[in-house]
């Protein structure tokens, strides 16, 4: 099988190129179509790579046995049931050990599954991708994680076919597994935080997480969001309240946080190019700000962490 070339950034580099140097997961199957490409890899103790950033550009479907424990953006996931993750381009995930027979990664770029006509819910920018209530991830029960894995059976069979279908039928089979997961996650996190007399609106946090993801570089305040949302800051304050949920000026806040912890530690800009790079141009107050929320300074945070990655 020849394997697609992989863009890490600065340059192109081969996948056996990949595999001789680093050791990185081959994908047990794979299909490329020009720039469109998914590829399904699987993860074991004999095939991990702990540090899963030549994926960095890929969208990303994890599925894990429950066991094993992965870190994203920061975060720790110790499972005790099958699980779900998915995770978008640019989030870093680490995972030190594994175990199980099960467990695999599909990966894929924006030209195979996210062009502007897939803007719904359950595209790359849905609420599996683009989340700002908390890391998309569900935990499976038996019957779910079996009808998991058969959707993986079900793509690696298309893939290994290759006929002129192939394409769509990927297609369709990757929309139909993030469809069962964005029912199961809604049902896990959003139904059980309202009340009879209190409508779920579902598209205001789709619209409200998209909304960081473009714009929490220069909108920082919550009437930013607003405004762009054609509603007023309190009113979309008093919708997250009646859910129980955070301040929106939260959500705004943590992801501001969240890029500048990657940028921390996964770069070599300064505290004053990261500053200027999130939107703020006065360094001192980003330093303020950094330490109100993470209690120590951006320096110290890098210095701290540096070390483990």
């Amino acid at each position: 099988m020849k394997y697609p070339n992989l863009n890490l950034g600065i340059f192109t580099i081969n996948f056996d190129t990949v595999m001789s140097i680093t050791q990185a997961l081959s994908p047990t199957a794979y299909f490329q179509d020009n720039h469109k490409l998914i590829a399904l890899y699987p993860l074991s103790e004999s095939q991990l790579l702990s540090n899963l950033q030549f994926l960095k550009d890929r969208i990303k479907v994890i599925f894990l046995e429950k066991g094993n424990t992965i870190t994203i953006d920061f975060k720790t996931y110790d499972l005790s049931d099958d699980a779900l993750f998915f995770v978008n381009v640019n989030q870093y995930v680490w995972i030190d050990h594994i175990t199980g027979e099960s467990n695999k990664i599909i990966g894929y770029n924006r030209d195979f599954y996210c062009i502007q006509i897939h803007d719904k819910e359950v595209a790359c920018d849905g609420l599996l991708f683009s989340n700002v209530l908390q890391l998309p991830m569900i935990q499976l029960a038996t019957e779910e994680s079996n009808k998991v894995k058969e959707s993986l059976r079900e793509i690696q069979d298309e893939m290994d076919l290759a006929d002129s279908s192939t394409e769509e039928m990927l297609r369709i089979y990757l929309k139909k597994l993030i469809i069962f997961s964005t029912r199961i996650w809604k049902k896990q996190n959003l139904e059980n935080k309202i009340s009879s007399n209190i409508p779920l609106d579902v598209d205001l946090f789709r619209n409200f997480s998209q909304l960081i993801e473009i714009h929490y570089r220069s909108k920082h305040s919550v009437s930013d969001y607003a405004d762009l949302l054609e509603t007023s800051p309190k009113i979309l304050t008093t919708k997250f309240k009646k859910l129980n949920l955070e301040n929106p000026n939260e959500y705004i806040k943590n992801r501001i946080i969240l890029e500048a912890k990657r940028l921390l530690i996964y770069t070599s800009l300064s505290i004053k190019e990261i500053a200027y790079t999130l939107g703020y141009d006065d360094p001192a107050y980003f330093n303020r700000f950094f330490v109100q929320r993470m209690g120590q300074s951006p320096l110290n945070f890098r210095n701290e962490n540096s070390k483990n990655t």
